[in-house]
């Protein structure tokens, strides 16, 4: 992250690429929605996670609705 002349420019998280922290770019802090769709994908696909504990999959709600 760099800051020349009061305006603020990030890298791209997906391809590197320059991006000045204005209105121009709509999809901050990806350069373009072609780089923004791809991270979606990638946390749809499970390719990036948050570490932390696994939920387990049988999750036991029965005692939230009594």
């Amino acid at each position: 992250m760099t800051e020349k002349a009061g305006q603020l420019t990030v890298k791209c998280p997906q391809c590197g690429k320059p991006v000045y922290w204005t209105g121009e770019f709509p999809h901050k802090p990806f350069c373009c929605e072609r780089c923004k769709l791809i991270d979606l994908g990638a946390w749809a696909a499970e390719e990036n996670t948050i570490p932390g504990e696994e939920i387990a999959a049988d999750n036991d709600n029965s005692g939230y609705y009594q």
